[in-house]
């Protein structure tokens, strides 16, 4: 009986199994099974690996520290990588994010950019949007719209939450500018109705939304929102976690709309895979944070900064935000001409290399056995791709920013030999 045969029955089946496969190595945009199989990885660990599996400045970083010291708690000394990775950020987070509080995770980041507004403006409620996802702890369950999921049987969850409709041109079939004034007058009429103003102490929106569908919101709706946030006293947070660190061909998603967060939180694509995540913000905010009522024992790990700092410049020596511009429009050319062969992918959307292909069926969610099992045939022609949305229904493509022109159009064979077998 093998390792895996002997163990993996005693695994806790609360994690679900996307794929049988069973890893031994990764380089770039490559994942080895123990079979020998090679894949196609455009899952990037859940939009983690950016720079491609085991990028050899971040693996050296990582092994020198690690002949350093593993672990110093930020509370009792400072840390020469840690300094060097505000440093790395400072020179890419949009000013005047000047203050950084690092943790482990996407939702402890969350978690701790909800605290942060809760305690500069003494206000209660949050307002989030229909469709998000901001992680699977008490708050970060609360914050997500995305699927019941991830929070059925955990009630009752923190109060204090509102939920808003999210800028979805194709879902409400709307143009942009409908969209955007549909959506800032329901925000509004929330203001209004279910959370006032005096009591809201900040709006959290994903700039790209992730996990709910890969959907782009109108620039005009970015900009009416930070308005109504200015004008009402509100704290405005973007969730970057996903959308961060080049993804979205710039190097963070915000850049598209030309608006700044009060606050923002960053994880997956930071460190390259090692846990790392952060909440920035403006300093003036991060100093009205009472001292000791928000911290962590392993936030801001010394190896993972490493990381983190060989990660950022990696991704500018190696101009990876530009790569992943260039062959995002590479990728989303190549499946609008499947959808004009397909009628069943009824929209491509997205920014850089953070797409989505939503698989529709007469105009409504197509089922979701059929995406599954597109996604299955590229899993068994030797690429592998995750779904997302409420009706998973959506196919999202989050390749690694390394990504050639090559590997793309394998991808998009795979692809296409996989709708022909299922989607005619």
């Amino acid at each position: 009986m093998s390792l895996y045969e002997e163990n993996f029955a005693h695994m806790s089946p609360v994690w679900s199994r996307i794929f049988p496969i069973q890893a031994e190595r990764a380089e770039g945009c490559y994942l080895y099974a123990t079979d020998g199989k090679k894949y196609l990885d455009f899952t990037c660990g859940i939009g983690v690996t950016n720079t491609g599996h085991c990028h050899p400045k971040v693996v050296e970083a990582i092994r020198e520290q690690a002949g350093l010291f593993i672990h110093a708690q930020a509370n009792i000394v400072v840390t020469k990588p840690m300094m060097e990775l505000i440093s790395e950020l400072r020179q890419v987070v949009p000013a005047p994010i000047d203050g950084f509080f690092f943790s482990n995770s996407g939702a402890e980041a969350v978690e701790g950019a909800v605290k942060l507004a809760r305690a500069v403006t003494g206000k209660p409620n949050v307002i989030v949007f229909q469709g998000s996802f901001h992680g699977r702890t008490s708050t970060t369950m609360a914050l997500t719209t995305s699927k019941t999921i991830y929070r059925s049987g955990y009630q009752p969850l923190p109060a204090g939450i509102y939920v808003a409709p999210y800028p979805n041109a194709y879902k409400l079939g709307m143009n942009d500018a409908q969209t955007s004034d549909y959506c800032l007058n329901a925000l509004q009429e929330l203001l209004l109705s279910q959370t006032s103003p005096a009591e809201t102490a900040a709006v959290l929106i994903e700039p790209e939304l992730g996990e709910g569908g890969y959907v782009v919101p109108p620039t005009a709706f970015m900009k009416g929102l930070r308005e109504l946030c200015d004008k009402n006293g509100i704290l405005l947070i973007f969730d970057e976690v996903q959308s961060g660190f080049g993804r979205t061909g710039k190097w963070f998603a915000q850049e598209h709309f030309g608006v700044v967060p009060d606050i923002m939180t960053v994880a997956k694509g930071i460190a390259s895979g090692l846990p790392l995540s952060g909440v920035f913000s403006r300093l003036e905010l991060m100093k009205k944070w009472q001292t000791g009522s928000h911290g962590g024992t392993f936030g801001g790990n010394v190896i993972a900064c490493a990381a983190g700092v060989a990660t950022i410049r990696a991704m500018r020596d190696e101009d990876m935000p530009g790569n992943a511009a260039r062959r995002g429009v590479q990728l989303t050319t190549g499946l609008r001409k499947f959808q004009e062969e397909y009628p069943v992918i009824g929209d491509v959307r997205g920014l850089g290399l953070m797409i989505g292909t939503e698989f529709t069926d007469n105009g409504k969610p197509a089922d979701k056995a059929l995406v599954k099992a597109i996604v299955h045939n590229c899993e068994e022609l030797g690429l592998l791709l995750l779904t997302c949305g409420t009706y998973d229904n959506v196919i999202r493509w989050i390749p690694p920013l390394v990504v050639t022109d090559n590997q793309i159009n394998d991808a998009l064979a795979i692809f296409g030999e996989a709708l022909k077998n299922h989607a005619n």
